[in-house]
């Protein structure tokens, strides 16, 4: 984190600051997501402009981020009381080189102090990075300290926006001059076909672009993974925790719409937002199934051609742009997302038929829950054979941490 940006030719406006304290307390206090408090936050005058949005949006998540070294600093333990969100919003503005205005809240500010405090906590990577001592210790332990120390100051960065072209509508050189016409500018990705980077943030969803299903928002990293499954058109394709359906969609345009993919989840209102995308994308080989019960998976035993567990996880590859979950997470979740992780491993594996391949996905960047899980599950069965495997590291690409890993079930002789 860089101290005092240079914001002088900037003002605090008082609306968009009370509604950045108003966020926080939702987040801090109410325990509210931080991506819905954003969203909800930006609705709130529809007299703001861009820069105004994007204050909001950026000040909002930067403080939550950051956190911990704003309590440090402030000296507000961790407590949200009115007066201290606004003492935490102080260093906020003191370190962005903001000059503060003649407020009552801001009376008597310590700037120097602020500083000099900051400089002090820089050796401090738990503070400095503002990160939980047990996940801290956790990661070091798992990854090593160079590496994690690279992956942690990575993963307080804000998150780019990258598109995925829908090819069952439109090819990326086409997407890139329509958005252009709406002034949204974008940048091809290497290796990455169906990609496009936003060179600038801006509010995609409202574009005829995304109305008519020419794209959808999706990381980089995260497009990685339907392609790594192996599909082909006319195959019989299992996605097994399909939720709102961003890698289902990619699965299908990759099949050209051709075959069938029967979209599984325990949650059905997240099935109800895959129907949605899945009719704005013009996707029409999807079964979508809501899992009931164990019958569910039965009947599918020994069907699939491919099997996609885009497993639950910890999420530390995504916490660029779920900040929040750092300080949501707690030890014991983690030990127990991994005994899931096993289970639907055990269960989701019976699915594949003889000769088709399975995709393991997770976005941490743990190897407990990555290359471990795969190596536990191969000693129990011996049926499978892993074909590759691939680590996405934040630090590399600037992109979100993934793990994949391609397992075949072998054919008896």
């Amino acid at each position: 984190m860089k101290d005092n940006t240079k914001n002088t030719d900037k003002r605090l406006h008082r609306t968009l600051v009370f509604a950045v304290i108003d966020a926080l307390h939702l987040i801090f206090n109410e325990g509210e997501y931080a991506d819905k408090v954003v969203q909800k936050t930006l609705k709130r005058d529809k007299r703001w402009g861009v820069r105004d949005r994007k204050f909001l949006a950026e000040t909002i998540y930067e403080m939550v981020r950051h956190k911990r070294l704003y309590n440090e600093i402030a000296g507000t333990k961790n407590h949200y009381t009115l007066e201290n969100l606004w003492k935490n919003f102080t260093v906020w503005a003191v370190l962005k080189g903001y000059k503060l205005p003649d407020w009552t809240q801001f009376e008597g500010t310590p700037v120097r102090r602020i500083k000099g405090k900051f400089d002090e906590l820089q050796k401090n990577r738990k503070i400095r990075e503002s990160v939980p001592d047990w996940l801290d210790e956790l990661a070091e332990k798992e990854l090593g300290a160079d590496a994690w120390e690279k992956e942690l100051a990575e993963l307080n960065k804000k998150a780019k926006v990258i598109l995925r072209v829908n090819t069952l509508k439109t090819n990326r050189k086409e997407l890139q001059r329509i958005l252009l016409k709406e002034d949204i500018e974008t940048q091809f990705l290497k290796n990455q076909p169906d990609a496009l980077l936003l060179t600038e943030r801006k509010n995609v969803f409202v574009t005829d672009a995304f109305k008519k299903g020419f794209f959808e928002v999706q990381d980089a990293s995260s497009q990685l993974v339907a392609p790594f499954l192996e599909v082909e058109p006319g195959m019989r394709v299992v996605d097994t925790c399909a939720g709102a359906g961003g890698k289902t969609l990619h699965l299908a345009s990759l099949m050209e719409n051709k075959g069938q993919i029967i979209a599984l989840d325990i949650y059905e209102h997240k099935l109800k937002e895959l129907k949605k995308r899945a009719r704005r994308d013009g996707v029409h080989n999807i079964d979508i199934r809501p899992i009931e019960s164990t019958k569910t998976i039965k009947k599918l035993k020994n069907s699939a051609d491919r099997v996609l567990i885009d497993a639950p996880c910890s999420g530390l590859g995504v916490l660029k742009r779920n900040p929040d979950a750092k300080w949501k997470l707690q030890p014991e979740f983690i030990e127990e997302i991994k005994e899931t992780q096993a289970e639907i491993l055990d269960t989701y594996s019976k699915i594949v038929k003889e000769g088709g391949k399975m995709v393991y996905a997770t976005c941490s960047i743990l190897p407990s829950e990555n290359e471990e899980q795969i190596s536990k599950f191969l000693k129990n069965h011996p049926e499978f054979k892993l074909v590759k495997d691939q680590k996405i590291s934040p630090a590399q690409t600037g992109f979100d941490g993934f793990y994949m890993a391609l397992l075949e079930k072998k054919k008896e002789d």
